[in-house]
Formats: structure tokens, C-alpha cells, sequence
């Protein structure tokens, strides 16, 4: 495949404070990708530099062959974003501001309605095309998103903490949507919720940690699970980070994160991403880093 997108030492500081260090990635045509890491780990800035909105302080970012520093205008034409907070008008229908962004957008007007109903179809709502905005659900309202997002046919779709505060069905019916636009055209998310990357992403950046496959590296030897009494959890809780807990009748199965093997008869685990992924965050919060 073709990278469609190219980062190479991408840096950018606000004065003495640095919010993305020296990155460097690379995003194939047609892929899913994504941005994994804690809050304030430098994921919406990248992204909103990625969009244009704001400037590198270092580096090279290239979109489809266009410089995003100095071809601004180039690249706003290849990308379609959906923010982390919402962009629609809440008192205007469905139709009026996917309307709105057609005109803003300078969509020829012969096409604004075709465009409009083949988008509102793809994510779904197209009974919905006369509803007030402002009475969708969460999930619906992303999916708005999205088809305004589409209206450009744009060949990268970006989509920035795209499930945060959606329930469980509203998640999968999103990120199922993202899975069906690759292919056709490249989507990269940013999130800090691991299970949501795993289920579609081929591809993972973790600020800063390299890939889903490194990122599971991190808890190599790490990881245990231990059946123990009821009345022990709180001490375990106390002594070793805790991945997951299953009570049952007799006693607590708890899988944890340790430098060293509890005692005890714990069983070492194959790491998941999600446990790599919770022990750098363990690390970061150690001061330990990378």
C-alpha cells in the first residue's frame, strides 16, 4: 500500500512546554489508524495540526502529497473532520445542517441533495433527515457527524475520541461504520480507549509507545492471575494494579500487573495490548517513561 499520510519528526511546543515530541509515523491508503494515549498525551494536537488548525513547530507533515504547513488549502480539500465536541447546529434539522455545510463547503448546488441522501444512508439516518439535531442521541449525533464529515467525499476521514460518552451499542454501530468507510478511503481516529482500537485498527501510534504488537511487549512477564480468598482482594488490591476482578462463589479471580511474581500460585499470562497499554501508563504515572 501507499502512505496517503506522513509524519516525520513532527514536533510542537508552546513555549517552554512541549505537547508532542519528535513523532514520526506513517498511514497507508485505505487503512484504519490510530492514535492511542493518555489524556494530555498530545493526540488532538496532532490531529488538529494534521487538519490544519494548527502549525508544527517542527517536522514534516504531508497529507496525499500535500504539505500540511504550505499547501493548507490542498489538504482541506483531501480530509473531512469529526470533532471531539459536536459542530451541528442543535436547533437546525438534520437536513438543514448537513445544508449549511454544503454551502459552506461551495458543494455545487446540483449536487447538495444527491450528496446529502447517499451520506445520511450510509451512516443511517436517513429517517431522520427532518429531525431537529438537537433531540438525536449522542450516537446519532456522531453519526451526523460523519455524513457532514462525507459531504466532501474526502479521501481521509479524521475522527477525534469518537465514542467518548456513547453507550456500549452506540460504540460497536459507530466504530462498525468506521470499519465499512476503509477501503474506500483512509480513517484515522484518536482515542484513549484501548478496546475500542483493537476491535477495528490495523494500525496503532501510542505517544509514545510504536504498535499494538510493541505496545503488548510492555507487559511481558507483568501480567498474573490469581485465584485467591474473598477476604484477600483488598490486600492484593493494595499491593499490585489491577486489571481485572471475577468474583464467584468461593473465591476472587484477579489478574494483575507486578514487577515481581506475587506469592501465592499466580499464573503468568500472555500479555494483551490492553494490559502493554495499562502498564505504560503505570510506568508514566512511576515516572519511569518509555
Amino acid at each position: 500500500m501507499n502512505p496517503i499520510i506522513q509524519v516525520e519528526h513532527f514536533s510542537k511546543k508552546y513555549g517552554n512546554f512541549t505537547a508532542v515530541d519528535d513523532i514520526s509515523f506513517t498511514v497507508d491508503e485505505g487503512s484504519i489508524f490510530a492514535f492511542l494515549g493518555p489524556n494530555g498525551a498530545g493526540k488532538s494536537t496532532t490531529i488538529n495540526t494534521l487538519c490544519t488548525i494548527l502549525d508544527k513547530t517542527e517536522g514534516r507533515l504531508i497529507i496525499n502529497g500535500h504539505d500540511v504547513s504550505g499547501e493548507r488549502d490542498l489538504v482541506r480539500k483531501d480530509i473531512g473532520i469529526v470533532f471531539q465536541d459536536s459542530t451541528l447546529d442543535t436547533k437546525m434539522t438534520v437536513e438543514e445542517n448537513l445544508k449549511y455545510h454544503c454551502s459552506f463547503y461551495k458543494v455545487p448546488k446540483n449536487e447538495v441533495q444527491e450528496r446529502i441522501d447517499f451520506a445520511l444512508g450510509l451512516v443511517e439516518l436517513t429517517d431522520w433527515k427532518k429531525a431537529i439535531a438537537g433531540s438525536l442521541s449522542g450516537g446519532m449525533k456522531r453519526r451526523l457527524g460523519i455524513a457532514q464529515a462525507l459531504l466532501d467525499d474526502p479521501q481521509v476521514l479524521i475522527v477525534d475520541e469518537p465514542t467518548a460518552g456513547l453507550d456500549p451499542e452506540e460504540r460497536l454501530r459507530f466504530y462498525t461504520l468506521l470499519d465499512e468507510f476503509s477501503g474506500s478511503r483512509t480513517v484515522v481516529v484518536s482515542s484513549h480507549i484501548m478496546s475500542d482500537i483493537e476491535a477495528v485498527c490495523e494500525n496503532v501510534a501510542v505517544l509514545f509507545a510504536g504498535t499494538v504488537e510493541e505496545l503488548a511487549k510492555k507487559a511481558e512477564g507483568k501480567v498474573f492471575e490469581l485465584a485467591i480468598p474473598k477476604k484477600e482482594q483488598d490486600a492484593v488490591k493494595r499491593d499490585y494494579h489491577i486489571l481485572s476482578s471475577q468474583s464467584r462463589a468461593s473465591d476472587v479471580r484477579i489478574r494483575v500487573l507486578a514487577d515481581r511474581i506475587p506469592s501465592g500460585c499466580p499464573v503468568s499470562c500472555v500479555p494483551t495490548a490492553w494490559d502493554g497499554y495499562m502498564e505504560l501508563l503505570r510506568q508514566l504515572e512511576k515516572g519511569v517513561g518509555n
